[in-house]
């Protein structure tokens, strides 16, 4: 695994400031010079697109359920490559993780298995001794966790912050940050976290940079760097894409026609060519922001050309578009605007007839379905959707219980759930994946080519997956 020094973003329960801080210190830290790798624990989407636009770098997220442990060390030293500092954003509070599995996926965990110092950041609003109670509690309940700094959130005044800082000299864990009540960043939430980075342009930029400033005004950016540097130095390569998906055998007669046309592509840097000009189309765009980073790699790698797309605005699939992927987001919000976009929902719906590879996921599960709250969508599906009050919420283990585009009959892997909507089927598909949650139940629509599903996967636990797409893509 990489040296590059880390550090880890804790809190001891949600909504404690920790996306603030971490954001902020991202931003601040490349705002000094230093080339940040951005973490985050879970399987969040949406916090990674507030990183990659503090930093300049793709958001990673780094999740022992969905991947593995095994994995978390290979896909944070993937993502940290060539970088000055990395620094990991946790999920909830720093003991929570999967539910009845223990440690698994919590912040400790992910802590334990980097080796990396954890930095935790406490609302300190209501409270001046209590919080030495606190932080002792947090430091002492796992040996293993090294708790190395805390920054105080929500401080009210000088003489609050006299009293925290006295209470927690008898806890010897120094105090590396006071942010104070007034200077709160706003960022706006909704039914599923905060609004994404893609819908707020212009505000996104301002909200990152007000955090850096407050970061920078208000934590010891120095300490909390040397702190990163005194993380250990577990051994692991790097994961790579093009090692656990070998790239296909050259084809003996390669297409002589022209070069296509160049197109936007899921990948940082130049973009990668198809040796077959093979091209898998990616939803992209405001209403489709969820997405794993690794997922459009794992495609290059398996010989496929990723081209982006949005389906607010464009017309038309890529050209030459031989399988599609749609990830999740918030369809929900732009209903009217998906389904204004006739012409672009007919192409799916004849590029899915025709027997093409489609994989969707929670959102693209519901533009696939014949309406969304009455709307027309797709029509992919004889299913209509419709938001709910209900959260659904949670990992999940799952087996393909059809055999389908992504998966043979019998494969495991493991899921998230995170959606207010409701599909309620017609006839004519069969599930994808049976889940236990706890109670068993099937779940999800395998049907021609078409794979859709509310579970969202993380394929680098499963690289099969996107080698099966993409020949399925190069057959059909």
């Amino acid at each position: 695994m990489t040296s590059v020094p880390r550090l880890v973003i804790a809190a001891p329960s949600s909504g404690s400031g920790k996306t603030t801080v971490a954001t902020g210190l991202m931003a601040a830290l490349t705002a000094r010079g230093l080339a940040v790798s951005p973490h985050k624990v879970g399987p969040d989407y949406i916090d990674p697109g507030y990183h990659a636009l503090a930093t300049g770098r793709v958001g990673r997220n780094l999740d022992a359920y969905l991947c593995g442990p095994e994995l978390v060390g290979p896909l944070f030293a993937h993502g940290a490559r060539g970088c000055d500092i990395a620094v990991v954003e946790g999920v909830m509070g720093l003991y929570d993780g999967a539910a009845g599995e223990g440690e698994l996926a919590s912040t400790a965990h992910v802590a334990k298995l980097l080796r990396a110092p954890v930095v935790l950041v406490v609302d300190a609003s209501s409270q001046s001794r209590s919080v030495a109670a606190l932080v002792h509690g947090f430091v002492s309940w796992d040996p293993q966790v090294r708790v190395g700094g805390v920054i105080l959130n929500k401080v009210a005044s000088d003489r609050h912050e006299a009293l925290l800082r006295e209470a927690l000299d008898s806890v010897g864990v120094p105090v590396m940050g006071v942010v104070r009540r007034g200077a709160q960043v706003e960022t706006p939430s909704r039914h599923l976290g905060l609004v994404p980075v893609a819908e707020r342009g212009s505000l996104a930029v301002a909200a990152v940079d007000a955090m850096a400033a407050q970061v920078a005004a208000g934590c010891d950016l120095s300490a909390l760097v040397a702190l990163a540097r005194s993380a250990g130095s577990p051994a692991g390569a790097a994961w790579d894409a093009g090692e656990v998906v070998p790239p296909p055998p050259p084809r003996p007669f390669p297409s002589l026609g022209a070069a296509p046309p160049d197109r936007r592509s899921a990948l940082d840097g130049p973009r990668p060519q198809s040796p077959d000009g093979l091209v898998v189309a990616v939803a992209g765009g405001a209403a489709f922001t969820f997405s794993y980073a690794e997922h459009s790699e794992l495609l290059a790698a398996a010989g496929a050309e990723v081209v982006v797309f949005d389906p607010l605005r464009d017309e038309e699939l890529p050209e030459g578009t031989a399988g599609l992927v749609i990830g999740g987001g918030f369809p929900e919000v732009y209903a009217c605007e998906l389904s204004a976009n006739e012409p672009l929902r007919k192409a799916v719906a004849e590029l899915a007839a025709s027997g093409a590879p489609v994989a969707a996921e929670c959102a693209g599960l519901l533009y696939l379905c014949r309406e969304l709250d009455g709307m027309p969508m797709c029509g992919v599906l004889d299913a209509s959707a419709r938001m709910s009050q209900r959260l659904t919420l949670g990992y999940r283990d799952a087996v393909a219980v059809s055999d389908s585009v992504l998966a043979g009959a019998g494969t495991r892997m493991r899921g998230h759930e995170f959606h207010r909507t409701v599909v309620e089927p017609g006839a004519g598909a069969a599930p994808a994946w049976g889940v236990r949650v706890p109670e068993r139940r099937v779940e999800g629509f395998v049907q021609r080519g078409v794979h859709a599903s509310y579970l969202h996967t993380h394929w680098a636990s499963e690289p099969g997956v996107a080698r099966r797409f993409v020949e399925r893509c190069r057959t059909s």
